[in-house]
């Protein structure tokens, strides 16, 4: 969606608060377009796919506007099919655009009553259900179904930078903003006091700090490294940090953001699968490539981009490189292994098949480790943070991420 955004120039000639709405529009309709289709299709005679693309677009967009939003209907369905008779794509189907809209307006229990899980395919709604359960698959929609919440790390001073922005100090020591708030605009931003980061993504560079005894000091590399949250954070603990990724352009943006917060770190543009350090390093932190669906709430898209079959592919490249951070890291030094997806084959069955093997030996995650996260230990001292399924007990609400940490033996 950001890339399509920034390729718009309809989208670059906006500012302000109609920048900010059209926006809007977009994430909540594609947070939810799975049940928004669900639902238009009951209003349909013919198959939803029969519908022409640009006007099935308007069509969801009002959707979203009426079910998600809950714009005026009035103002939805004025705009909409303006906007049909403007577009040429579109042009045929005002008519249509105002017939379904009026009547999504009147029974927006088609919407309402179905599952929350509708928000994804079919086979995705299988694969989660089956990993977190009935209850908890319903929670985590649910969660993607909300805006998503801005939190930020600072270099240090977490209590104070939180009184500073009027924000919120959560448990763990990151920054909850409050909603709406513009980044560019707060206090320390231009001198990189601060960066953003999910709550949920702040714990591996910090359950690698504990485990090691502290960092300072400590040659530690950051192993598929952009856009480059962890490697902060990692520089602001004084870790002498080389970070890697396989993009030269990727490595740029944590060039970028080293800059502008004013730390720096070693940069290199290689396939952590072959690449060898000179010298073993005393810490790793490997944040694999995955199918990210523990980020479907920041990238809704993901999920129909995504197909069964080709989810197959990340557990081999994320076995090879735990076996690479092997060959990198000193004998009893710790690595952190992060993924942002609930998938236990790019996990848990990972971890379990490296404990398995002489190389490593576990270091389980304590409660004391993860305030705000205890309900996501899992017994075998791993994390996943997913929410609770009754999402009534206390817990820190972030992305889903599942970490492990290893010592090499």
């Amino acid at each position: 969606m950001d890339e399509a955004l920034a390729d718009s120039e309809a989208f670059d000639a906006l500012e302000g608060a109609d920048r900010g709405f059209a926006r809007a529009i977009a994430s909540s309709t594609l947070r939810t377009i799975g049940r928004i289709d669900g639902a238009l299709a009951g209003f349909l005679d013919r198959p939803i796919s029969k519908i022409d693309p640009p006007v099935l677009a308007l069509l969801r967009i009002g959707a979203g506007q009426l079910w998600v939003m809950d714009a005026p209907a009035y103002a939805v369905v004025s705009a909409t099919v303006d906007a049909a008779r403007q577009w040429k794509p579109a042009s045929r189907g005002g008519g249509l655009v105002n017939a379904i809209l009026r009547r999504a307006d009147r029974e927006r229990d088609a919407f309402t009553a179905l599952p929350t899980s509708r928000i994804w395919p079919d086979w995705l709604a299988d694969r989660l259900s089956a990993v977190l359960g009935p209850e908890g698959v319903e929670s985590l929609a649910q969660l993607q179904s909300e805006d998503p919440n801005t939190d930020i790390t600072v270099k240090s001073n977490a209590a104070d930078w939180a009184e500073k922005m009027s924000a919120e100090l959560l448990a763990n020591e990151s920054i909850r903003l409050p909603t709406g708030t513009s980044i560019t605009d707060l206090e320390g931003y231009v001198e990189g006091e601060w960066w953003v980061q999910d709550a949920g993504a702040a714990l591996p560079a910090r359950l690698l700090d504990k485990a090691s005894g502290g960092l300072k000091g400590k040659r530690v590399a950051d192993l598929c490294a952009a856009p480059g949250g962890k490697t902060m954070q990692l520089c602001a603990i004084g870790a002498d940090v080389t970070a890697l990724d396989t993009s030269p352009g990727r490595l740029a943006i944590v060039e970028e953001n080293l800059g502008r917060t004013q730390m720096s770190a070693k940069l290199i543009s290689a396939d952590a699968i072959e690449w060898r350090p000179e010298t073993p390093f005393d810490a790793i932190l490997l944040d694999a490539p995955c199918s990210a669906l523990g980020t479907l709430r920041r990238h809704p898209e993901g999920a129909w981009r995504r197909t069964a079959k080709g989810l197959s592919r990340y557990p081999a490249i994320q076995t090879k490189l735990l076996e690479a951070a092997a060959d990198m890291v000193n004998p009893g030094g710790v690595v952190v292994y992060c993924v942002c997806t609930p998938l236990p084959e790019e996990g848990v069955d990972v971890i379990t098949a490296a404990l398995e093997t002489d190389d490593w030996s576990a270091l389980p995650i304590n409660a004391d480790e993860v305030p705000g996260f205890e309900h996501a230990l899992t017994p075998e001292g791993w994390l996943l943070t997913a929410p609770p399924a009754d999402r009534q007990s206390p817990h820190i609400v972030s992305d889903l991420f599942f970490i492990a940490r290893l010592k090499r033996n």
